[in-house]
C-alpha cells in the first residue's frame, strides 16, 4: 500500500529533478530544444511539455478539478516557450508538493474514477495505483529527456534517488 511518506518523497524527487532540467532548458537554444531526436514525443521540449501536461491532468483528477484539456498529441505543445514551461513547471511542482503533504491514507485506498480521453471511456482504479503511475510516468519521461541531453553532450544532475539532498531545495 502506498503511504503519504512515499508521496512526499516522490514529490520532492520530482521537484528536485525538474529544478535541474529548468536550469538546462532555459539556457538551450530553441532549435536544440525542438529538434526531433527520435524519442517517443520527438524532441526534448515536446517530451517535457507532455510531462507537464500529464502532471496537470493527473492532479486535476486527484483533486476533482477541471482538466487542462487537450489530447496526448496536443500535449507536446502545452507551453509555447521554455520560459513559460519553466514557470508552469515550477508552479506545478510546488502544487504537487503541497498535495503530497495533505494527502490522506484514506485517499490512497479509495477509488478514483474519470473519463479517459485516451481510452474513450470511463475508468476507475485505486487512487494509490494511479499515484504510483503518476510518479513512475514522471521518471520514465525524464529518463528519455536525460538520454537526449546526454546524447548532445549535456550532463544533467544525477538521477539516483539516494543522491537527492535530504533538506532540499526542492524547487
Amino acid at each position: 500500500m502506498l503511504t503519504k511518506e512515499y508521496c512526499i518523497t516522490m514529490a520532492r524527487y520530482n521537484a528536485w529533478q525538474n529544478r535541474g532540467l529548468r536550469k538546462i532548458l532555459q539556457e538551450m537554444p530553441r532549435a536544440e530544444l525542438t529538434k526531433d531526436r527520435g524519442a517517443f514525443f520527438g524532441s526534448i521540449f515536446a517530451t517535457v511539455n507532455h510531462l507537464l501536461w500529464a502532471d496537470t491532468m493527473w492532479m486535476s483528477r486527484f483533486e476533482g478539478k477541471p482538466s487542462p484539456g487537450g489530447t496526448t498529441e496536443e500535449s507536446k505543445t502545452f507551453q509555447p516557450t521554455a520560459a513559460s514551461w519553466s514557470g508552469e513547471r515550477f508552479r506545478m511542482d510546488g502544487h504537487i508538493l503541497i498535495w503530497a503533504e495533505r494527502v490522506r491514507a484514506l485517499d490512497l485506498v479509495s477509488d478514483l474514477s474519470w473519463h479517459s480521453g485516451l481510452l474513450g471511456r470511463e475508468v476507475s482504479k485505486k487512487m494509490g495505483d494511479c499515484v504510483m503511475h503518476f510518479f513512475n510516468h514522471q521518471t520514465h519521461h525524464r529518463g528519455q529527456v536525460h538520454v537526449m541531453l546526454t546524447q548532445i553532450g549535456i550532463t544533467p544532475e544525477p538521477t539516483d534517488l539516494f543522491l537527492m539532498p535530504e533538506s532540499g531545495p526542492w524547487l
